[in-house]
């Protein structure tokens, strides 16, 4: 079997027995080809139904010299994955990752905003343009609404439940949940839509996406990424951000705030609590101030 086969038929697995996004299946790719690119450069003949343990262990020693230890253990697990996909299909008996352990990394704990920074990042935005007016309601979704930068790119008009208080949100896996929206973030939802982008041709393929670029398209991933580093550098804040650091800083402030982990767990669409039991180490002051307040021998 092919590399280019074997490639393809287990992106076909990933999407359809899986359900996993397209950008997932992307990035469990670009792992793959990682290992195909190796192969070709050492002269290495290999197929995916014989390459060795030894071989795979070659090529995570090169790796490893490029990423770090995060990025080293997600490539081990991608390539975990696609082999015992081939061991699932009866392709082969064995699985050459089985005694390759990942490298050991420790929790890495979200970067978060205060309230202060997000009001700062949004006010160095240009209002007298239609394109800031497009940027405040972005930011405002994506810090109201807990929105990963993909499920904000998707978000169709026809997932605004205004009047139920409630926006569609389709996240991982195509899975859809309900997160409640407050009147605040529908305000300039409301002002982007019905003064902007209400003047606007969209293309046909994104007629129902809300967040539209000037040329009517879908927004893209990377603008959303752009359009954060660019506000940052503007409001001369020196941390690190990204569109997901506003989905740390809704769930952290929620936390902080007294919600329950649960409610917040729903909110975010994570499958497992103990994804959102991250939060529960960002602010050891706010849990102290829980147990002195709550436990009754407190």
């Amino acid at each position: 079997m092919k590399w280019t086969t074997a490639l393809q038929d287990y992106c076909n697995y990933l999407r359809i027995e899986r359900g996993l996004s397209e950008n997932s299946i992307t990035n469990y790719r670009l792992d793959i080809v990682k290992l195909i690119r190796f192969l070709d450069v050492k002269n290495i003949e290999a197929s995916p139904l014989d390459i060795s343990e030894e071989t795979v262990q070659k090529f995570i020693y090169e790796i490893a010299k490029e990423v770090n230890a995060r990025s080293q253990s997600r490539i081990i697990s991608g390539l975990r994955g696609f082999f015992h996909f081939f061991v699932f299909e009866d392709y082969r008996k064995d699985n050459p990752l089985d005694l390759i352990e990942s490298p050991k990394i420790g929790r890495k704990l979200p970067d978060t905003l205060s309230t202060e920074e997000i009001d700062l990042l949004i006010a160095s935005i240009d209002l007298s343009t239609n394109e800031g007016e497009r940027n405040r309601a972005i930011l405002e979704t994506l810090y109201g609404c807990g929105l990963r930068v993909s499920e904000l790119t998707n978000l169709k008009i026809s997932d605004l439940f205004f009047d139920e208080g409630f926006i569609k949100v389709t996240g991982k896996g195509n899975k859809q949940r309900f997160v409640p929206i407050s009147d605040y973030t529908k305000k300039f939802i409301n002002i982007y839509k019905n003064e902007v982008r209400s003047h606007q041709s969209p293309k046909k393929e994104a007629s129902d996406i809300l967040f539209l670029n000037r040329r009517g398209n879908q927004l893209t991933r990377a603008m959303i990424f752009t359009i954060v580093r660019r506000l940052a550098e503007k409001a001369g804040l020196s941390k690190k951000i990204s569109p997901h650091t506003f989905r740390h800083s809704f769930a952290t402030h929620l936390l902080e705030n007294g919600a329950n982990l649960r409610a917040i767990q729903q909110m975010l669409g994570h499958e497992s609590i103990t994804t959102t039991e991250v939060y529960m180490h960002v602010d050891s002051r706010h849990l102290r101030e829980v147990m002195e307040n709550f436990h009754p021998r407190r």
